[in-house]
C-alpha cells in the first residue's frame, strides 16, 4: 500500500506545523487552533514567528520586507494581496514590517525596501528590491520555479 504524499504547512495564526495531503494544498484547517491554513492573505511575520514560518513550510515562502512610511511599499501592498490569493496553494506569502522586526531585517541585511526574498526549504534562493507589478512579480517567481 502506498502512502499519500503530504506536505508540512505552518499555521498563519498559531505557527503550529500541520501535515496535510499534498493534493489538499490550498485548503484545510490547523489541527491545533482551527484557523484556515490557506487564507489567501499575506501572513504577518515578526521576529518571533519568522524562522518557523520560513523553515518549516514545505511550500516556498515569499517575504515582503516593508515599512509603513515607505511609499513604494504602500503601492506594492495590493499587488502582494492579489498574489497571496492567486498562489495560495503553491506559495506562502508573508509580510515583515522592518521597523517592528529589526532583528530579522538585520539578519537578512535589508538595506532598501520593499525587498522581496524567496525562500525554499528555509534557504534564501532569490531576492529583488523595489515595487513590482503583479505580472512582473509572477514572472520573477516563475524564473525561480514558483508556478
Amino acid at each position: 500500500m502506498s502512502e499519500t504524499p503530504s506536505i508540512h504547512v505552518v499555521c498563519p495564526q498559531c505557527s503550529a506545523v500541520n501535515r496535510i495531503p499534498a493534493a489538499r494544498a490550498g485548503s484545510g484547517q490547523c489541527g491545533k487552533c482551527g484557523a484556515a491554513l490557506f487564507s489567501g492573505h499575506p501572513i504577518v511575520l515578526n521576529d518571533t514567528n519568522f524562522s518557523r514560518q520560513v523553515a518549516r513550510n514545505d511550500l516556498p515562502v515569499l517575504v515582503d520586507f516593508w515599512a509603513t512610511w515607505c511609499g513604494p511599499c504602500q503601492m506594492m501592498a495590493p499587488v502582494f494581496e492579489q498574489l497571496a490569493e492567486r498562489k495560495k496553494s503553491t506559495l506562502r506569502v508573508g509580510k515583515l514590517e522592518t521597523d517592528q522586526a529589526p532583528q530579522t531585517a538585520a539578519q537578512f541585511s535589508i538595506r532598501s525596501i520593499p525587498t522581496l526574498i524567496l525562500f525554499k526549504a528555509g534557504r534564501e534562493v532569490a531576492r529583488t528590491s523595489g515595487a513590482l507589478s503583479l505580472p512582473a512579480l509572477e514572472s520573477w517567481l516563475s524564473q525561480h520555479g514558483v508556478r
